[in-house]
Parts: structure tokens; sequence; C-alpha cells
């Protein structure tokens, strides 16, 4: 495992983390039941991953249970982020400051944790992004009296970035970034003189980075939302990567080894439903793609999606 800085919370994390929505979650996800998800943290652990992205709706629940469990013996070693906003079960969010304490206060039980290293907003509308809102208050509290380290908010584009490094205090950030998703791109410079901690969420567009869907995959739970069109469209852009890759190694790799090509990332939030998958998001670290592949990659972003932009 290689590491990075994670803005003023930790001079070590790991380049690949672990995204935990997958836990316990047997039913949309075909993830592993209780018992598979402690041994698949366990294998993270070994290889190196310090890093454990949770929300308390990952899992319908169980995510944020499942984890506590299985980092309880090492909890001082490890660096957990979970987000505030989603209710769980319900497809609905609810920013109210009562709900928002409540759901902090069911992290740290389901977490077996007195403590959280950093919380998120997880995807609130843009004008909540400011110091003098309920919602950054109640954080700042948080962070006075411990409960966390550090506080941001989980987003998607640069509209909503730079409007949270200009009016709020938070250290760090997750944002949805990957070869099909590089709007926060344009906020890039303004989030390294913050200095902040930065989270790649959704890396491999929700599996679709990985190579394994055509225009004849079908889809159900939460990415039975695209349309027919987004399914072609995106398609035929993984034909186009495909081409600038030119090698034999897996879109898996490419699409996470693009991610860690900019420096500015802290770590990548991947999900691994069973130990292969884990190995090879772990294998992201042994090489960096080169710099003209990026390039190539910016400019496929550019004529191709940016003014047309897919829906995640």
């Amino acid at each position: 495992m290689k590491y990075r800085k994670y803005g003023n919370i930790s001079d070590k994390i790991s380049e690949i983390g672990f995204g935990t929505w997958q836990l316990g979650n047997t039913i949309d996800w075909n993830g592993p039941n209780e018992e598979e998800s402690l041994e698949l943290v366990k294998k993270a652990i070994e290889y190196g991953i310090n890093f454990f992205d949770t929300a308390p709706n990952y899992g319908e629940g169980k995510s944020e249970l499942i984890l506590g469990k299985a980092l309880k013996n090492i909890r001082e070693k490890v660096i957990i982020n979970t987000k505030i906003g989603h209710i769980p079960g319900k497809d609905i969010k609810n920013f109210d400051v009562d709900i928002m304490k409540e759901s902090i206060e069911n992290s740290l039980k389901k977490l077996d944790t007195d403590y959280i290293d950093t919380v998120l907003l997880h995807n609130p509308p843009i004008d909540m992004l400011d110091n003098d809102t309920p919602q950054f208050k109640l954080l700042e509290d948080l962070k006075r009296q411990r409960i966390i380290r550090e506080y941001g908010a989980s987003l998607d584009f640069a509209q909503e970035v730079d409007r949270l490094l200009e009016r709020t205090q938070s250290e760090v950030i997750e944002i949805l970034f990957n070869i099909f998703f590089q709007d926060v791109r344009d906020s890039f410079q303004k989030i390294e003189e913050k200095n902040m901690g930065i989270i790649v969420k959704v890396p491999l567009d929700s599996g679709w980075l990985t190579g394994k869907y055509n225009e004849n995959s079908k889809f159900r739970g939460i990415r039975n939302r695209w349309k027919k069109e987004d399914i072609e469209r995106r398609s035929k852009l993984l034909n186009d990567i495909k081409e600038i890759k030119n090698n034999n190694e897996s879109m898996t790799l490419e699409a996470l080894r693009y991610i860690l090509g900019y420096d500015i990332v802290s770590t990548i939030a991947v999900g691994s439903k069973n130990i292969n998958q884990l190995k090879e998001n772990v294998k992201a670290v042994e090489k960096r793609l080169e710099k003209e592949k990026i390039e190539k990659y910016e400019k496929l972003y550019n004529e191709k999606i940016r003014k047309n932009l897919l829906p995640w």
C-alpha cells in the first residue's frame, strides 16, 4: 500500500480506501453477508488499508454495525468517515439539526466508538454550504466537543465545491470524480490551496468503469435509474476509453490509476464485494498512469462529456 496526506487529519492515509455501501447489502448489490463482510474488512486491513468510508443508509443501516465490529480492536489505527443526511431505508434526505444529532449518536453507537474522524453532509442543497447555517454550526460544535475531528460535505459539482471552500471551515471533502465525471477538476487548484483532505467517491461509475457492462446490460435497484439512451452512450464512451487504455490490464486498474494520477487526491473510497475485487483494487497503487494518458482522458471528457453531462 502507498499512503498520502489527508488534510490536517492524518499524514498517512491509504491511497485505496474501503467503501462500505456493500457490507450486509445482500439484496440490491449482491453484497457479502455479515460473516463475509467481517472477513473482507479484515483482509483490507492486512493489505494496508486504513481508511473506511461509510454512511447510516449503507446496507440499510448494517454497514456501520459491521464496520464497528470489525474495527473495534484497532480503532486508533484507522480513519473512519461517515455522513449525515440520508435516512436509512428511505429514499429521502433530511438535514434537520435534531435529526442530524440523532444520526451522529446512532453512528457512534453502531461504530462502537466515542469519536468519528470525519463527518460529511451527504449531498446537501447548495444554499446549506455556509458557516452561518444551523447544520455547519452543529458540525463546528461537535468538533469543539471532540465528538468529530473534522467535517465537510460530499459533493458532485465544482459549483458546490467552490461554495464549500469559500463559505465554510471544512477540512475534508468527498467528490464525485472519475473518467466519466470530471466537473470537480475545475476546483482542484482551490482545494489544493486549502490543504483539504480529499476522498473520491463512485470511482468506477457504479461498475461501468470496470468494463463489465455494455449497451445490452440490464440493471436493478438504484442503477435502474439509467435510461436506455444513457446506457448506450456510456457503452460508446467505454469503447473510447478502451482505445486510450491500449493494454492488457483491467479497466478497473486504469480507472483507479487515472484518479491517483492527481496528487491532490488523498484516498479513493472504492467498494469491494469479495476478496478478488479487493485484491484488484489494491493493485492500483503498484503503477502510476502516464501523464499523456491522463491528458487524453481529460480531452475525452472535454470533447464528449463536458457540455452534455452524463446522469449519475
